[in-house]
């Protein structure tokens, strides 16, 4: 597909294909107010979605609109974000977090890092048969913070677990320092809880508000050449979604339900407790 705008970006995102921008939304969901998008960012459709969060959290503040919590997707998540964002606008960025991809996690067998233990005052990293690490070397990896460590080939060469473990002669790892772990820890944690759950599940309203701005005001398709003239369809289209819904609120008209999936309904229903 061909484009005159020389801003645009051509992306893929998992069956959708696109040349064009992305929006990016933010609205409150407190239950006694109606739903206002307070944020409407606008980026190139190659610009990730974790990249946008920061710059989110600068425009929501510099309006004086910052949230005490940030209900975000997935890919609005990262373990520095979630130490960053109460320590620089003291909010709570709620989302949920990926979890690992080694083949430990995906077979569920074997030793990775959450197998191993981390004295980080000795700095040091113990492995499950007992092994200490040989390395600590702080390193930027993909624009992060990390720590990377090894162990001896002595250690692992001969170990009887070595197959669960690593394919290498030698262990060799690498994960975010103190702070940043511990946070990524307790968010893994804490989102496999029905509290957690319970919580997080009044950011499905947003996907609502994205299902109104394309289906009642075309919003997949920029009208204009250009990123900042895009940026402005994109403004003046919340302010038509937030004038509907302010009107809908005075007259006293309800919410409507989320939207779910024809799949979802296919579901069977949970039993009685």
């Amino acid at each position: 597909m061909r484009s005159t705008a020389p801003e645009a970006r051509a992306s893929v995102k998992r069956e959708a294909r696109w040349t064009g921008y992305k929006i990016h939304l933010t609205e409150n969901c407190e239950p006694d107010a109606p739903h206002i998008v307070t944020y409407v960012a606008t980026t190139h459709s190659t610009t990730t979605d974790v990249e946008a969060t920061a710059a989110v959290h600068a425009g929501l503040d510099q309006r004086e609109l910052l949230p005490d919590v940030h209900l975000v997707d997935t890919g609005y998540t990262s373990a520095d974000l979630m130490v960053d964002s109460p320590r620089e606008y003291g909010i709570e960025l709620l989302g949920p977090v990926h979890t690992p991809t080694t083949r430990q996690t995906k077979e569920n067998k074997g030793f990775d890092l959450p197998n191993f233990t981390i004295d980080w005052e000795n700095e040091q990293v113990t492995c499950p048969p007992g092994a200490k690490s040989m390395r600590w070397h702080p390193a930027v990896r993909g624009g992060y913070n990390v720590i990377e460590t090894a162990f001896s080939r002595k250690d692992c060469g001969p170990c009887p677990v070595r197959a669960d473990c690593t394919n290498s002669p030698a262990r060799g790892m690498s994960f975010h320092p103190r702070e940043t772990y511990e946070v990524l820890v307790k968010a893994r944690a804490a989102q496999t809880t029905e509290e957690w759950q319970e919580r997080y599940k009044h950011r499905a309203g947003i996907e609502g508000t994205i299902s109104q701005g394309v289906l009642r005001c075309g919003m997949r398709r920029t009208r204009y050449i250009g990123l900042r003239k895009t940026h402005l369809q994109h403004v003046l289209t919340a302010c038509a979604i937030n004038l509907v819904r302010v009107d809908a609120w005075q007259r006293g008209i309800p919410l409507g339900p989320t939207r779910v999936s024809h799949f979802a309904r296919l579901r069977p229903p949970s039993p009685n407790p």
